[in-house]
């Protein structure tokens, strides 16, 4: 992230609400009349907001096995340990069973999160006071290591569905303030490109989703256009899957996004040339789709562009099929923006 100030920090939030369709509630619906003068302030406020509609629900509950000794049974007899305690002359029974607990990871992470922006020293002391109000619903919730969470295991449900959006938000909190190794300082708030190209990715597909439903936007797998009758070893093909599909009539445009601290790269002798691996893939996309080989099947390389200068603008038929690669200034006006979306849209298929 090179800029957190002012405009990007509002598109952060207008991208959000894109890839999250519950920061469109009325919780919500007042947060880009704000001014915002760290990311984290912003990402506070959500995550404050967010879990004070959920207490309001209640926080997510599930069974939990527990094993306990008890004067009378409870759940299921664990003889072995019964026995024992007879022996011992203990007149208890030792049982094992399932309770509804709101000890779990997911609320976990929601403490733990709360803890860290409260120890962050770039946190506006307005959201501390906010977030310090909430902090004695979780007096019965565990401490849990945020450094430790193995965020891709998180499974959710119909129950837990609300938890989706924060569990996000909490991601890139924590990411954004992990401890050093040096002195136990936090580092300054940033966000790897790996994060931040997970959220351009999912704003721009669900940006189509909402405002283009009849181009049936979606992440397609792409299918190795092969003869299967002539080939063997095909089971160790990789997976082909575009970021953003969309379809109009007999048309269809792949697209790719990208979210790179720089856009171009540099060649021996210091030329500045698009990535070749990010051509070559977009490229193997088109021509794997376009299986009639109609030319009717285009991709676009879109890069998001964030304080570095404008990247030049490729439009080319390259083996039939048109390929382009475009950039988008999210420094800018979201109107802006909108405009250059949907500009994509009128350019391909209008």
């Amino acid at each position: 992230m090179t800029n957190d100030k002012g405009i990007l920090i509002l598109n952060i939030y207008y991208m959000l609400s894109y890839a999250f369709q519950e920061l469109r509630k009325n919780n919500y619906d007042d947060i880009d009349k704000e001014k915002f003068e760290q990311i984290l302030d912003l990402f506070a406020e959500i995550l404050f907001r967010g879990i004070s509609a959920q207490l309001k629900q209640g926080l997510f509950r599930e069974y939990k096995t527990l094993h306990d000794t008890l004067p009378v049974l409870k759940g299921k007899l664990d003889l072995g340990a019964t026995i024992r305690n007879r022996i011992q002359r203990k007149g208890t029974l030792s049982c094992e069973y399932d309770e509804l607990t709101e000890n779990n990871i997911f609320n976990q992470i929601l403490k733990g999160t709360i803890l860290r922006l409260l120890h962050s020293p770039d946190l506006q002391h307005k959201r501390k006071v906010q977030l310090r109000s909430i902090v004695p619903f979780f007096s019965d919730i565990a401490d849990v290591d945020l450094n430790n969470i193995r965020w891709k295991t998180l499974q959710f449900q119909r129950n837990n569905q609300s938890y989706r959006m924060l569990m996000n938000l909490c991601y890139f909190i924590v990411d954004a303030t992990l401890m050093t190794t040096e002195r136990g300082v936090h580092r300054m708030p940033t966000f790897s490109d790996e994060h931040m190209n997970k959220l351009f990715e999912r704003f721009v597909l669900n940006y189509y989703r909402r405002e283009y439903p009849e181009y049936r936007p979606n992440a397609d797998e792409i299918k190795w256009n092969v003869a299967e009758e002539e080939s063997c070893g095909l089971e160790y093909l990789p997976g082909m899957h575009s970021d953003i599909t969309l379809h109009h009539d007999s048309s269809t445009l792949i697209i790719d996004t990208k979210y790179y601290g720089r856009m171009m790269q540099r060649s021996q002798y210091e030329k500045r040339t698009f990535h070749s691996a990010n051509l070559y893939q977009i490229f193997s996309y088109v021509k794997n789709c376009d299986t009639m080989q109609s030319g009717q099947v285009s991709g676009l390389l879109l890069y998001a562009q964030v304080g570095e200068e404008s990247m030049p603008i490729l439009d080319a038929k390259i083996g039939g099929n048109r390929i382009m690669v475009r950039s988008l200034d999210l420094n800018q006006r979201f109107d802006n923006i909108r405009s250059q979306l949907n500009g994509v849209i009128q350019e391909v298929f209008e």
